[in-house]
């Protein structure tokens, strides 16, 4: 007799609760944050898209989005079904066959590239395209492997502002290239509080995340110091004059918050109150990010301009949007 019950699946499923099982794969509240970095950065890059090659950019980076996180579903379907944050998805719980999800999954991620390649630009589509293989093909394998999974990670999280800022431009540029330092940065100390407060769950599911390897007290001083290192980097967009007085004085501000949360973390190691304190870090944390992107928005500055300065890198077969 096995130990684990197994999954009943009704004969008929209503074709609504498919749907949406179909839906869930994608993560909309994860791809909805990711559209509002890549919005940042659309809005933030000189220059101006269309209305139709605006929503080519959103469509194009929710495909990418929505494709990625199918196929992580797809991938870790059966960890997922250990956990208990995640045996829920419709893949991980056997609402949806393997096979659709994968075909889903191809599907999202094979029209995203082209849209984002013709509609924008190459480069922009291979942004996209980077994004996609270095999250399902090197972060999600990787987690099972080593802690250092999470700086790998970092990097297709932070590649979305950057292919807003290149849409517009089709090029790298200063005020892109800040905008994924900011994003890398801020993802370490957030998973970091998400990987401490779910140690218990990680375990179940294999994942080799600091807290496990290399204990708590490591864990929480990484988050504190990733919070430190936010500091400058959220400061730069003034430094280098892509953003006001005012943004620099609203940001230090949240900087201060999010220093606060994370020192009070390190302090408190043990029992319920060490959970509620890495809580309190990831949910500053998702308020950190929502009040200091539209500010950046709002008291941008247009891009000092340089004269003899090094041409950007741009991609050859487009003109820079003006």
């Amino acid at each position: 007799m096995s130990a684990l019950p197994q999954i009943a699946r009704p004969a008929l499923v209503a074709p609504e609760v498919r749907l949406g099982d179909f839906f869930s794969l994608t993560k909309p509240r994860i791809t909805a944050n990711v559209l509002l970095t890549t919005a940042a950065g659309i809005f933030l890059a000189p220059g101006h898209l269309g209305p139709a090659r605006l929503v080519a950019a959103l469509l194009g980076t929710a495909l990418v989005v929505g494709g990625a996180n199918t196929l992580n579903c797809y991938v870790e379907r059966e960890i997922d079904a250990r956990m208990l944050r995640t045996r829920g998805r419709a893949l991980a719980a056997g609402r949806i066959e393997p096979r659709d999800g994968l075909m889903l999954g191809l599907i999202l991620a094979m029209l995203s590239i082209p849209l984002l390649s013709l509609a924008l630009n190459p480069l922009t589509g291979l942004l996209a395209l980077i994004a996609l293989i270095s999250y399902v093909a090197v972060y999600t394998p990787l987690k099972r492997v080593t802690p250092k999974a999470l700086l790998v990670g970092a990097v297709p999280g932070a590649i979305p502002p950057l292919l807003g800022w290149t849409a517009v431009t089709g090029s790298f540029e200063l005020g892109g290239l800040l905008l994924f330092a900011l994003m890398f940065t801020w993802q370490i100390p957030h998973f970091l509080a998400i990987t401490l407060y779910l140690k218990d769950d990680y375990a179940r599911g294999g994942h080799r995340v600091m807290p496990l390897v290399r204990g708590e007290g490591a864990a929480r001083l990484h988050l504190l110091l990733w919070t430190l290192v936010l500091v400058p980097v959220s400061l730069s967009f003034t430094f280098f004059h892509l953003a006001g007085p005012i943004y620099a004085a609203v940001a230090l501000v949240l900087d201060g918050g999010f220093i606060f949360f994370a020192v009070r973390a390190l302090r408190i190691r043990t029992g319920p109150s060490a959970v509620r304190s890495a809580r309190a870090v990831f949910a500053y944390s998702l308020l950190y990010l929502i009040l200091l992107f539209p500010l950046l928005v709002a008291d941008r500055r247009s891009p000092p301009s340089q004269p003899g300065a090094p041409a950007a890198i741009t991609s050859a077969s487009t003109p820079r949007a003006r």
